[in-house]
């Protein structure tokens, strides 16, 4: 094979029947036109792929014998290119994502923005964004967007979205760093080594609010309002929005009472209000304890402002027991220093920390200590 040189070209002629032609610009064809000895001045059309992944066409033209030149000497005249009819496809580009979102938008809200199954005042309520949470637009119109977060699907009011850079600007402030546990159990410490005490054990994939991931490979985090630490080797760190939680009626099994259910619903609704350490207030803030004494107020059960004084009281039942609107509690050190309120399908709604304010999660996100029953 023979390399050919030119001004804007570099080409090889193969053996007989086989012409390769490698152009400056990193394209390459073959063709296996078969009579180029016989046939002088023989036009082919070739074809070839750009290393830019661009598909080209062109006529090329070889002169007399230059398809039978082997061994031999091939000057640039032997080949000339005729014409190029190049068609470009430029490569496909994946779409540019900020934390897993094409079209991201963000509750532009100072609770939360309402989720509704139509694009109406009316509609029905499906979920909540709360402040500065995550969603993927689907669609505009007439003052609604249609969006996705998490396992809601619904329209909210555009009035309180960020979108387009602004929702990009707005991510890059709130977005937090989140460590998902990669273990069955792992072990949380009151310090960042492992001579010290364990406060709790977390469950694998429970997502953990990381304050710092320190030189040493530990991580620092909110256990709810306190600080703790996990190693760093049964973690996956990452960068994450908050997304919406799904206001879905929960189906209680039999003999649940109808003022549970409407206990677990009534607390729901502040779900996305701040925490705020001291406070008693749904709405404007409250703590874990503050949180448990104001909605159990409504249902004409006066608890303690002080979770280990809440947890004296009531009766004990087993967390397999439990039933939506009882408390479950936990513990550091073996003293109770935080409540939430059970609402079924292994879910506790709690006002966490300052961070996440009052949020859903699993019941055993940290070891359970007990659970108490007031109705």
């Amino acid at each position: 094979m023979k390399r050919i040189t030119g001004l804007r070209y570099s080409a090889f002629i193969a053996g007989v029947g086989l012409a390769a032609v490698l152009f400056g610009n990193g394209a390459y064809a073959v063709t296996n036109q078969s009579s180029y000895e016989t046939s002088a001045n023989a036009i082919t059309t070739v074809e070839w792929q750009g290393t830019s992944n661009e598909s080209l066409t062109a006529e090329v033209k070889l002169s007399a014998g230059a398809g039978l030149v082997l061994d031999e000497a091939v000057k640039p005249e032997d080949i000339e290119v005729i014409k190029s009819n190049a068609v470009i496809e430029q490569p496909k580009l994946e779409p540019e994502t900020h934390w897993g979102y094409t079209n991201l938008g963000i509750a532009h809200v100072d609770n939360h923005l309402n989720i509704r199954q139509e694009p109406s005042e009316t509609g029905k309520l499906v979920g909540k964004l709360s402040k500065d949470a995550a969603c993927e637009i689907l669609e505009v119109e007439n003052g609604w967007a249609h969006i996705k977060s998490g396992k809601v699907e619904g329209y909210c009011n555009t009035d309180y979205l960020y979108m387009g850079d602004e929702a990009i600007a707005r991510g890059k402030e709130v977005a937090s760093m989140i460590a998902v546990v990669n273990t069955q159990t792992l072990k949380v410490r009151e310090q960042p080594n492992t001579d010290c005490a364990v406060i709790t054990l977390i469950p694998q994939d429970e997502e953990l609010e990381v304050v710092d991931v320190m030189d040493n490979g530990w991580i620092k985090f909110m256990l709810d309002d306190d600080e703790a630490y996990v190693s760093g080797d049964y973690v996956d760190v990452e960068e994450r929005l908050e997304k919406a939680v799904t206001l879905t009626e929960l189906l209680y099994g039999q003999g649940v009472s109808d003022v549970r259910v409407s206990l677990v619903q009534y607390a729901k609704q502040y779900i996305g209000n701040p925490y705020v350490w001291g406070g008693t207030s749904l709405t404007k803030g409250a703590d874990c304890s503050g949180f448990t004494m104001s909605i159990y107020k409504k249902y004409g059960v006066s608890l303690p402002h002080h979770a280990a004084s809440q947890a004296q009281l009531g009766k004990k039942v087993s967390l397999a027991e439990a039933q939506p609107g009882d408390l479950v509690f936990y513990s550091k050190n073996g003293s109770i220093n935080h409540v939430a309120i059970y609402i079924g399908n292994g879910q506790v709604i709690h006002a966490s920390s300052p961070k996440t304010g009052i949020k859903i999660s699993t019941v055993n996100y940290r070891t359970v200590a007990c659970v108490r029953r007031y109705l």
